[in-house]
């Protein structure tokens, strides 16, 4: 192993114009996380006369003070459910994430009730469902703040209301498996929000504010004519002495969430899984906030991807396999934070011998039992007369095989081009890796947007030419222009990230500490042993 030395000049003048492009992107990605926090801030007054604490100040008070939080899904519903640009709010009605309470990495999920009241929209489900299969692949426990209102029936579809019947089923599938469910009932929950406690192992309930029925007063005397209050039909103070739903009875939210660290403590969930070994690690030699100016916005500008590698790794320091064969596909092995990994990356195209590298590559790294890290940057795999002839489909087909069926944990990280059947042998969205985050200027798409209307540019004109058909070159010019547009307008980090197209959106200058993280993640998951059950917990 030799530690990298670095070729970046930071006085130049390139680095400082991708450092520029770069931070204005972070500027976006910073502003945007703030717009719900935003808004459901503005909603204190109600909460202040309820006498209940913010969603947000909820999570603050459950979470470990100084310990990491990652959000999952913070980007995803922006320009999803509207096309207006400064209506639309990123993240929506859910916050989610993965952090620690009372020692133990859990998965986390609270409705942000002061946003549509809670209401599950089509990103908020997203969130919800990814954190939930999350603590399914990772073996953590689940826990749920719930405060909703049920669908949002403005936006409602059928086949949205079919798919939210998996929210549930993973509360059971989560239970069965051995994984905890636990809930805090803290305000109004209907119908689907109901369910949500309803499905959990251990409920702590807010007496005043929380309320569970499946109908709920207004729908209630619609339906049947009956009239009930909130607290009769549903109040948890009900819920603890007659219908048994509620285990804890809290007197405020803030109550409730002390009841819920004591019930993680009093699982003794850290008992069933082995601790880390004890790993001892250097800083990178070179400073993580250089990544800025260092990646271009632009993908069709080249860099050496090892530079970001460097800034990223345990001392800057790795191994670099086969080096001068596929030399565009880019093999490296490398600890971050005393926790040993594969990296895979492009500095370009992938060509056979690059898929062929790449695919032995990640064979040893699973006979080695070492997690991958691919950092995706590619505009695909090679095409051409000679490239078709050497096998391109062939190795890269077998890069894909290697891919998908490796049995070590895998974390992709789109930090650039996205292109083609690259995607794939990268480990996209299709391959199911453990954890996929996006860059601010990642670009992803089956080509460019040039590409494709030149595509179909040429074969329009061949079409034209057998018919006997003389081109309009207005019209060609209007829908080459809207072609690429279409192409285009998708392949954006904002576009992929807002639907539903990864688990978040990161600041690249964070990108070692959220590896670290993750790390720790999938290592914990793969060593924790879980006491499965037949069916789930039955609440009785």
């Amino acid at each position: 192993m030799a530690v990298f030395k670095s070729k970046i000049n930071v006085n130049s003048d390139s680095y400082k114009e991708n450092r520029k492009d770069m931070l204005a992107l972070v500027d976006k990605l910073i502003e945007l996380n703030a717009r719900a926090p935003k808004i459901s801030a503005s909603k204190k007054p109600k909460f202040d006369k309820r006498g209940q604490i913010l969603p947000r100040e909820r999570l603050a008070r459950l979470l470990d003070p100084g310990m990491p939080y990652l959000e999952i899904g913070n980007i995803a519903g922006y320009m999803l459910d509207t096309k207006e640009e400064e209506k639309s709010i990123p993240g929506s009605s859910i916050m989610a994430g993965i952090g620690f309470i009372a020692g133990v990495r859990t998965a986390i999920v609270v409705d942000d009730s002061g946003i549509k009241a809670g209401s599950l929209t089509t990103a908020g489900g997203y969130r919800l469902m990814r954190t939930q299969e999350i603590a399914l692949e990772q073996n953590l426990p689940f826990v749920h703040l719930v405060e909703s209102a049920g669908g949002d029936l403005m936006n409602y579809t059928v086949e949205g209301f079919l798919d939210g019947g998996r929210l549930f089923a993973n509360l059971a599938r989560l239970s069965k498996k051995g994984l905890p469910v636990l809930a805090i009932l803290h305000g109004s929950s209907t119908a689907g929000g109901a369910y949500m406690p309803g499905l959990s192992d251990y409920v702590v309930g807010v007496k005043g504010g929380g309320h569970a029925f499946l109908a709920g007063p207004p729908l209630l005397k619609a339906a049947t004519g009956e009239i009930a209050t909130a607290e009769d039909l549903g109040g948890a103070e009900m819920h603890a002495n007659v219908t048994g739903l509620i285990e804890y009875l809290a007197e405020n939210d803030g109550e409730a969430v002390l009841m819920m660290r004591e019930v993680a403590a009093r699982l003794g969930w850290n008992e069933n899984c082995p601790s880390p070994p004890k790993r001892i690690w250097a800083e990178p030699i070179y400073d993580s906030d250089e990544i800025a100016g260092i990646v271009p916005t632009n993908y069709r500008k080249p860099y050496d991807v090892r530079e970001v590698v460097a800034r990223i790794v345990d001392g800057s320091d790795f191994s670099d396999f086969k080096p001068r064969y596929g030399i565009s596909t880019i093999c490296l092995q490398a600890k971050i934070y005393g926790q040993k990994c594969g990296i895979i990356s492009n500095n370009g195209p992938i060509d056979p011998d690059g898929a062929t590298k790449a695919g032995q590559f990640i064979q040893l790294m699973d006979q080695a039992n070492t997690p991958l890290i691919f950092l995706q940057n590619t505009t695909g795999y090679m095409v051409g007369k000679d490239y078709e002839q050497s096998g391109m489909i062939k190795h890269g087909s077998k890069m894909i095989q290697a891919v998908t069926n490796t049995s070590v944990p895998r974390i992709t990280m789109m930090i650039g081009a996205s292109f083609g059947a690259g995607n794939y042998g990268m480990c996209g969205r299709g391959y199911d890796p453990d954890f996929l985050m996006t860059w601010p200027n990642a670009m992803t798409g089956v080509m460019g947007g040039d590409q494709a209307a030149t595509v179909m540019e040429i074969v329009a004109n061949a079409q034209a030419k057998r018919a006997g058909i003389e081109i309009d070159q207005e019209l060609a010019k209007q829908q080459r222009a809207k072609l690429t547009h279409v192409f285009d307008s998708q392949a954006g980090a904002f576009y992929t990230s807002g639907h539903l197209c990864d688990d978040g959106m990161i600041d690249p200058r964070d990108t070692r500490q959220v590896l670290g993280f993750l790390l720790g993640t999938v290592w914990e998951g793969r060593n924790r042993t879980v006491k499965e059950n037949s069916f789930g917990i039955a609440r009785l």
